[in-house]
């Protein structure tokens, strides 16, 4: 993924809550991620939500942390903060304990891009432990973004003229392999 970007010149950023900066290392154990890795924040607490990454105060107020919409703008407001091209963002309840009546395993992923029409936006209902809850949220966001980015290709040659074939070495699970 992030040698597609590269060769397209364009840019990725991360806004991560529940992984707590686990997508950010995904992505960095790449050789070369710095050819279209801008960087990351962890947003964990809500405030950082709304201060650093400019979630707006209401949906937060009347939603919670956990909630597409949330994730949607987590996404947006790390493309706008660190200047990048696409943005992806995780949001959830990793456990052990339940948040704002949202129960252990719901989280929500998104993405945003220039050719997306806006930001995509995923609900998942994850079971496991919390390191399993993570694990799997960091998978469904990269492979969010894969698919966004194949739609984007698609989007700009639609007939598949020109268009290679993505080479990127992807584990069983589907995250990027070194």
């Amino acid at each position: 993924m992030l040698g597609l970007l590269a060769g397209r010149g364009q840019t990725l950023a991360v806004a991560e809550s529940l992984t707590g900066g686990l997508l950010a290392a995904e992505l960095t154990g790449v050789p070369g991620a710095s050819r279209a890795f801008v960087g990351s924040v962890t947003a964990y607490a809500t405030e950082a939500k709304r201060d650093v990454l400019g979630v707006d105060a209401e949906v937060l107020a009347e939603r919670g942390p956990v909630d597409a919409e949330v994730a949607r703008q987590l996404a947006l407001g790390v493309c706008d903060l660190l200047k990048a091209d696409w943005g992806v963002a995780t949001t959830g309840v990793a456990g052990p304990e339940t948040q704002d009546g949202k129960p252990v395993g719901t989280v929500h992923v998104a993405v945003s891009g220039p050719v997306t029409g806006g930001v995509v936006a995923q609900r998942l209902n994850l079971r496991g432990d919390r390191a399993a809850i993570r694990a799997s949220s960091v998978r469904a966001a990269l492979t969010l973004l894969r698919n966004e980015l194949i739609l984007a290709r698609e989007e700009r040659d639609p007939q598949g003229a020109g268009v290679g074939q993505d080479t990127e070495q992807n584990g069983e699970d589907g995250c990027l392999q070194p």
